[in-house]
């Protein structure tokens, strides 16, 4: 099995990586279309701006393969600001256009709505309350993951698998079809995190 990680710049490419090692996986780091194209399981990283992402995203051409590759029906997996790329924009970059994978949008945490209780970014151990979904197969309902960002999706009911709360309830986890996306860092969330990565993988 071929799973890449796309490099565009803007991802913790190497702690990812030494995860799937951790779980006997191989993972390549993808640097171009072609790669891309090969590849059985994808995922998008991503740790910075909305719009400089995209930007990125451009500049390397992986934009179009992206779109091509999901249609192929193989799995990509979009984590933190990789998961908000695959919706249609975000408030933190209005005029930057997302990916358009799923529908939906990006919004800042609101300390107003939190009762001025919360610290953006949200940082940290916080727990994420999953649906049934393939990736979190054979873990408990409530999952303790490490969070870092400001911003957060918001979507369709029928496309979201998991909640956390923080200050009031956010999407932490995203499926539709053969996309799936995480606001947690697996990587960073040591066997919970793993056991995500290796369901993605080999369910």
């Amino acid at each position: 099995m071929n799973i890449g990680i796309i490099d565009y710049k803007m991802g913790n490419l190497a702690s990812l990586k030494n995860s799937f090692e951790k779980i006997g996986k191989e993972a390549k780091i993808v640097t171009n279309a072609d790669e891309i194209r090969a590849c059985d399981k994808l995922v998008l990283p991503g740790v910075g701006g909305f719009g400089d992402a995209i930007s990125h995203l451009e500049e390397e051409n992986f934009i179009e393969p992206i779109h091509e590759y999901v249609k192929t029906g193989n799995d990509l997996l979009g984590v933190c600001l990789g998961m908000q790329l695959l919706f249609n924009s975000s408030d933190e970059s209005k005029e930057s256009k997302g990916l358009g994978l799923i529908n939906g949008g990006v919004i800042k945490f609101d300390k107003e709505k939190a009762g001025h209780q919360i610290k953006i970014p949200h940082m940290g151990w916080n727990k994420l309350v999953k649906k049934d979904s393939k990736i979190f197969s054979g873990l408990s309902n409530e999952i303790y993951l490490y969070f870092v960002h400001s911003y957060y999706v918001e979507c369709e009911e029928k496309y979201v698998i998991g909640k956390t709360h923080y200050g009031y309830d956010f999407v932490s986890a995203v499926n539709h079809e053969n996309i799936y996306g995480l606001q947690p860092h697996p990587e960073k969330s040591h066997d919970d995190g793993l056991k995500i990565l290796k369901n993605f993988i080999e369910n």
